[in-house]
């Protein structure tokens, strides 16, 4: 089951952390480390591995950690921007009261991962696996998942504002509860479940998609 700690306290693994000192570093291993009020510009960091750490109030501008690899890891207060980690990997993740701006994760693979009253303002998802990834009360704005595997995920209490599904797909995701701006194709919404309130609002985009014309003519 994904982390839902709220606080740093809480984290089964809190009493062995210890305090990270230093850059990040391409191929560092970070085993236990706790991240705190901490500024990292431009790091060059790719293949780091982040094992059981902790994240707080730190704030990632620009930079690589490209093929990085954080399980079981937790974040929270933390600012992405602009930050380049595609092909990463993702397991047994908590964000939570984050800033995603301008992330570059495409071609990666994220397996129970939570974001919990996060902001994804132009995150690119292209191309990746999201298994078990939960966006709770978040807004997602051009946030862009065109060619990505959603399996099992929910968008519970979140706002979808411009967020590109094309060429996705979908299974068992569940998008009730969520607000739905989105950038469809046919295909997009198969294997998704939506309210019957949702269906509405979508219909004249997946009527556009199917090249259905609606017409009282």
């Amino acid at each position: 089951m994904t982390m839902r700690w709220a606080d740093l306290g809480d984290l089964p693994f809190a009493a062995a952390l210890t305090a990270h000192d230093g850059d990040l570093a391409a191929n560092g291993e970070y085993d236990t480390e706790l991240f705190e009020r901490t500024e990292f510009d431009e790091p060059r960091a790719p293949n780091a591995r982040f094992l059981e750490c902790a994240l707080r109030g730190v704030s990632l501008t620009g930079g690589t950690l490209q093929r990085a690899s954080l399980r079981h890891t937790w974040l929270r207060d933390v600012r992405l921007t602009g930050t380049g980690m595609a092909d990463s990997r993702w397991l047994e993740v908590t964000v939570l009261d984050s800033s995603l701006a301008g992330l570059q994760v495409y071609g990666s693979d994220l397996q129970h991962v939570v974001f919990s009253r996060c902001k994804l303002d132009s995150v690119n998802f292209r191309e990746s696996k999201l298994t078990d990834v939960t966006f709770d009360s978040c807004v997602l704005r051009d946030t862009d998942f065109a060619g990505a595997t959603l399996t099992r995920c929910t968008f519970p209490g979140s706002e979808l504002v411009r967020a590109d599904f094309s060429r996705v797909t979908m299974d068992r995701t569940d998008l009730r509860g969520a607000q739905l701006g989105v950038i469809i194709d046919a295909g997009s919404l198969r294997g998704a479940t939506l309210s019957p309130g949702q269906l509405a609002l979508v219909a004249p985009a997946l009527a556009a998609a199917l090249g259905i014309v609606v017409s009282e003519e």
